[in-house]
């Protein structure tokens, strides 16, 4: 009988401390405080993004039983059609939270999905599989702002259009920063050239300054000005330093090492986002997150 470690491995629970962080980024986008249906988005995107994990091990179940044999499905502890079981209950669940947030975060969410099942089904192993991750994340800050905006209704409400177009930049920051780290990942069973790891290390940096930079109405030294140049440094020390090392030996450890710090910085990236127009105390929140996420990822591996 499988075991609740068992699953925690498969879902690859120490990743979903990097999940909410992009609801949150899409409502600070939007100009509007997060709300009710933001907490709905956020749900919704956990669930798919845990469908996902289920679903592509279950497509990898094959080539796992090579290079990963320990993994619950090639190991034997979790049987395949209970993966496919769990990956369509995700999906389904992930895509009625975000119908409860209204109509254009359902549409949303069934984009989202859409894409999490074309990457594990078809382009994972593409040259399209890092773009349609990078498509999946920059959707899924989209659902937090659209969801957000369906909050609000009178003075001071933003239409769920102007919302997501809003938010299309932090989607960008958070979608480019995924394909550098997918890029990275497609190597992490064999090791490989430098290249990859390197540019991801410049792909970092280039987020980091952007993020961190930019005008502010309160001025450069408003206590948002700092978070936001703060969170961003952490941003880049959080991603760069294993970038680093795997670009300096890119043996299948270091590789490994770089993926799971690249996964864990997209949360300070998300609240760097957030600092910039939203709730600072939900940045901090966010901020919080970061050792609670390297702490069980000493238990369940985040890749």
């Amino acid at each position: 009988m499988s075991s609740p470690r068992d699953w925690a491995e498969l879902l690859r629970v120490s990743a979903l401390f990097t999940v909410p962080g992009d609801a949150l980024a899409g409502a600070a986008a939007s100009g509007l405080r997060p709300g009710a249906r933001t907490v709905l988005a956020a749900g919704g995107s956990l669930c798919l993004y845990e469908a996902g994990m289920a679903l592509n091990d279950w497509a990898d179940r094959a080539e796992d039983a090579v290079e990963r044999p320990h993994r619950p499905l090639p190991s034997g502890r979790i049987a395949p059609a209970q993966a496919l079981t769990a990956a369509v209950g995700l999906t389904a669940a992930g895509i009625g939270l975000a119908l409860a947030a209204g109509r254009p975060a359902a549409l949303t969410a069934s984009a989202l999905a859409g894409t999490v099942w074309a990457y594990d089904l078809r382009l994972k192993h593409t040259a399209a599989g890092p773009a349609a991750m990078a498509a999946a994340r920059g959707l899924d800050v989209l659902l937090g702002a659209v969801a957000t905006a369906h909050c609000r209704t009178g003075a001071g409400s933003v239409s769920w259009g102007r919302a997501a177009r809003r938010a299309v930049l932090p989607a960008a920051a958070v979608g480019a920063h995924t394909y550098a780290v997918t890029a990275v990942s497609r190597t992490e069973t064999r090791g490989g050239a430098p290249g990859r790891p390197l540019a991801a290390l410049g792909v970092t940096a280039a987020i980091g300054a952007l993020t961190g930079a930019g005008p502010d109405p309160r001025g450069v030294s408003s206590p948002r000005a700092f978070a936001r140049t703060a969170l961003a440094g952490v941003y880049v020390a959080t991603a760069a330093r294993p970038f680093l090392h795997a670009a300096l030996n890119p043996s299948p450890p270091l590789v490994q090492r770089a993926v799971g710090g690249g996964i864990r910085a997209v949360i300070p990236l998300q609240a760097a986002l957030t600092a910039r127009s939203g709730p600072l105390a939900a940045a901090a929140l966010l901020t919080g997150l970061v050792p609670m996420a390297r702490r069980l990822a000493r238990k369940v591996s985040p890749t």
